[in-house]
């Protein structure tokens, strides 16, 4: 399959912002450089051996996790069923999927994952995924309900509230409400790493998000079409005449870029829409190259962002770049109603899109999944009761890292035990577990992979001191390889 050049005329017919007022077609244009962060340094890396890229998948609305990584053995079962009630998956039916540890559990106890991940355990038995139990926000350590009770430990804000730990989990700061994302604060710090400085290195098929957005650094938001181009949508058919509201808004954006303007600003955003066209032309002439994949991706949306992910990242070297983060949204998971069912199903979506994800990687060369590493963020687990025939806003809950570079058929950090009466790290009855390990420790694995400095975490990740030594020469958690 050939695709084709798109030319300056195509992107502004075809793409993704809706209106023909300036404010709103100019801040599109913007978010596609503000990425180049005003001064490029020169690169420190033109090995494309060298190359390496992050992928974050948000499970937006909150994954009930614990009926994604079950309890197995007969004792920690019938807690965890009890705990459950009617929301239990059936071990009886054959509703879990028995899994073992590399390094088995202390207390002797088994777990299982929900049996609609196939393609989840075929990498977590190759050894290329593993599993992050119990991790949530944390300012500092929270020991037990009674500290948790009493406030002697600092706690994040708005706990068990969406809007606040959507956004923590993508800052890893609970003290605050700030809209700077740690892969865009990262990306601040390595964008030399590129040699080509035309394009973020954090590219988004979730559009403007708060994970990489950083204080020079933006994200270049693509999409899962085409050559993955996202611009300036065309008007919708109904309003009629479309063809000639077409020629005048692509005239007038063209008539405004090659403008020349006494005011030093306007002269600027001239300069810097010229600039934006120009990289999207030199993106989709190196998407255009790519050989289509024989690997055969579902058409769920996320599979189909997964698949433009694979895309990019085979056109890495092309587009001068050695270090990436990808980001992308997969939502409905507030399941207040109806978990089973929705699980079901959305947990397969989400195994099959991994899987198919890694089985590309493979076709564009045999090292190529040791040097991506994929991992999930949800807002919160969910409360291990019922509401009913669904489940609410909790705490702590389960996450997957995936990767050749993986330590994988393994578990980093402690799955808690699910009883509740007498639990000291359930902060109610309603079964909201306090997490164990915090996003911190999680993410600061993933940055040192990437190639952040230990003395640079701290300007990343502001509270990683209080869960991890920077001195240690250890990894925090331990799922991949010291560098």
């Amino acid at each position: 399959m050939c695709y084709k050049k798109i030319s300056r005329r195509k992107f502004l017919g075809q793409a993704s912002c809706a209106a023909l007022g300036s404010t709103t077609m100019l801040s599109s244009l913007a978010n596609l450089m503000l990425f180049n962060g005003m001064a490029a340094d020169k690169a420190n890396s033109d090995n494309p051996d060298d190359y390496k890229a992050l992928v974050c998948i948000l499970l937006a609305g909150g994954n009930d996790s614990f009926n994604m990584l079950v309890p197995y053995g007969d004792p920690e079962y019938n807690a965890y069923a009890q705990s459950r009630s009617n929301l239990a998956l059936s071990k009886a039916n054959n509703q879990i999927t028995p899994i073992t540890l590399n390094t088995p559990d202390p207390t002797g106890k088994t777990f299982g994952v929900h049996y609609n991940m196939q393609r989840v355990i075929d990498l977590y038995n190759a050894g290329n995924l593993a599993f992050i139990p119990n991790v949530g926000t944390l300012v500092e350590p929270v020991a037990n309900v009674t500290e948790y009770n009493n406030n002697m430990t600092q706690l994040p804000l708005g706990l068990f509230s969406h809007s606040d730990q959507i956004e923590q989990w993508q800052t890893s700061v609970p003290l605050s409400r700030e809209a700077i994302g740690w892969g865009g604060k990262m990306a601040d710090i390595l964008k030399s790493c590129n040699s080509n400085q035309n394009f973020s290195m954090n590219i988004s098929l979730g559009g403007k998000n708060v994970f990489q957005t950083g204080n020079t650094i933006s994200e270049f938001s693509i999409s899962n079409q085409e050559n993955g181009l996202a611009g300036i949508e065309q008007y919708r058919p109904w309003l009629g005449n479309s063809g000639f509201i077409h020629e005048l808004r692509e005239d007038a954006i063209e008539n405004m870029s090659a403008q020349v303007y006494n005011d030093i600003l306007k002269d600027a955003l001239g300069d810097l829409n010229n600039q934006a066209f120009a990289s999207i032309e030199e993106f989709a002439g190196e998407m255009e190259a790519i050989p289509p994949f024989t690997t055969n991706f579902s058409d769920h949306s996320l599979s189909q962002d997964l698949k433009m992910m694979a895309r990019t990242i085979a056109a890495q070297e092309g587009l001068g770049m050695n270090r990436q983060t990808f980001f992308t949204v997969f939502g409905g998971w507030d399941h207040h109603d109806e978990v089973l069912n929705n699980q079901e199903y959305m947990l397969m979506v989400l195994s099959n899109a991994i899987g198919e994800f890694y089985e590309a990687l493979d076709e564009i060369s045999p090292d190529m999944k040791d040097k991506v590493t994929l991992f999930t963020i949800s807002d919160f687990a969910r409360t291990l009761t019922s509401n009913g025939n669904g489940s609410d806003h909790a705490w702590g809950g389960n996450s997957i890292v995936a990767g050749g570079a993986v330590n994988g058929t393994d578990f980093y950090g402690t799955y808690p035990d699910l009883h509740i009466p007498g639990n000291p790290l359930m902060t109610d009855e309603r079964g909201r577990l306090i997490p164990t390990t915090s996003t911190d420790a999680y993410f600061a694995e993933l940055a040192l992979w990437f190639g952040l400095s230990p003395t640079d975490l701290i300007d990343v990740l502001p509270n990683i001191g209080n869960f991890y030594n920077i001195n240690s020469n250890q990894m925090p958690l331990g799922f991949l390889p010291w560098v």
